[in-house]
């Protein structure tokens, strides 16, 4: 939950608030937490006094869900000052096609949850640097993706974007842009492998219903689909048309760095 009067993003869950303390424990403002989970966090309590910040055990759970605007608190909260996504510039661009750094660039996925996840598997498989529209800087960074990333967001950097046609057409060239299509006939794995060979990758996923813009396809150099395996002897075609972005992230991510 976002307070807006002081500025500032509840962040729940063990994993999330932990990797938080590891990494960034310095902008915890204040803590909250039960009876049950409050050995596991001593330390940050230590460093919270020794800068004078606040932390508190609470008798009632209900004052978590209050803080944190959901049950699946775990039992802990921790609020930090709201997130400032930076603005994506050539600076930063052009230090990733010198140093090879991939990017994932997400198209109006528009679902906190979903994107979560996918800074999750970011995290996970090495991608730290993340994509989004400029109009959704407020919708991508809530108490509930900072949950759902599982600690995840301490480890990527998430820039915005203006126009992503426009960041496409600045890249062409410079970084393989490679976006995931229904209708694309690529072979996947080999054609990631081999178009991500000598310069590094952006990755575009667009949004569960209408998946990428036709803007966007047009400048992309690459279109690829996940390939249906089969999960039957003899069955021919998928059941469903599409994984769910954020599954589709994962298996998009392992091919591009295995």
């Amino acid at each position: 939950m976002r307070n807006k009067q002081n500025n500032e993003l509840a962040v729940c869950g063990f994993a999330a608030v932990k990797k938080l303390e590891k990494q960034n424990s310095d902008r915890i403002r204040r803590l909250y937490f039960t009876e049950e989970v409050a050995p596991l966090f001593g330390g940050l309590c230590k460093k919270l006094a020794s800068r004078k910040g606040i932390y508190n055990k609470v008798q009632d759970p209900k004052e978590l869900e209050k803080l944190s605007g959901t049950v699946h608190h775990q039992g802990v909260v921790a609020m930090i000052y709201m997130p400032e996504i930076t603005p994506l510039d050539s600076d930063i661009t052009d230090s990733w096609i010198k140093n090879k750094e991939n990017a994932l660039l997400l198209d109006h996925i528009g679902n906190a949850n979903n994107f979560g996840a996918i800074v999750r598997s970011a995290a996970f498989f090495g991608v730290k640097n993340i994509i989004i529209p400029e109009d959704e800087t407020t919708s991508a960074i809530t108490t509930s993706s900072y949950r759902i990333a599982e600690g995840g967001m301490e480890y990527v950097n998430i820039y915005s974007v203006r126009s992503i046609p426009r960041l496409l057409e600045v890249l062409k060239g410079k970084m393989i842009r490679i976006g995931t299509d229904l209708q694309a006939r690529s072979k996947w794995s080999s054609d990631i492998k081999s178009l991500c060979k000598d310069k590094p990758a952006l990755l575009i996923l667009g949004n569960e219903e209408h998946g990428i813009s036709q803007e966007v396809r047009e400048n992309c150099d690459e279109l690829v689909i996940i390939p249906f395996g089969g999960m039957k002897k003899g069955q021919k075609e998928s059941l469903v048309d599409s994984l769910n972005v954020a599954q589709a992230a994962s298996i998009i991510l392992y091919e591009l760095i295995r």
